[in-house]
């Protein structure tokens, strides 16, 4: 299976005072990419969680940052799953401005309950369409 690929546009409120997009601020668009690949799936994030009482968080992270992304900047942002166990995934991103590669991240993600923030399993469901 293909990359995932989810597109954004640079704006004011994600650039530092010199116009460049501020580093943690690739968190937040490799988090966007790997909601809207949920939702392509068709597991948005909220059905997710009403339907299966199941929701991701982070785990851990690692951002390799390799040109910065400026102001009005087109980003395409990848997702590719690397290994999902029962209860967690490592995802690799990366963010890219017309093919040229500006930051890459790995990402592991955990399922936890949605009111305990418990570890629990994957749904079934969610893991099927994994490739």
């Amino acid at each position: 299976m293909a990359d995932f690929r989810h597109t954004l546009r640079v704006y004011w409120e994600d650039t530092d005072a010199g116009g460049v997009v501020f580093f943690a601020n690739y968190l937040k668009f490799f988090e966007r990419a790997r909601t809207e690949w949920l939702r392509a799936m068709g597991f948005g994030q909220e059905r997710l969680r009403t339907d299966t009482g199941a929701v991701f968080v982070v785990a851990d992270t690692s951002v390799r940052y390799l040109s910065p992304a400026r102001l009005d900047d087109e980003l395409q942002i990848s997702v590719r799953v690397v290994d999902a166990g029962r209860a967690t995934m490592t995802i690799e991103q990366e963010a890219f401005r017309a093919g040229e590669l500006l930051a890459e991240g790995r990402i592991r993600i955990g399922c936890v309950d949605a009111g305990t923030f418990k570890p629990r399993r994957i749904p079934n469901e969610l893991l099927r369409t994994l490739p």
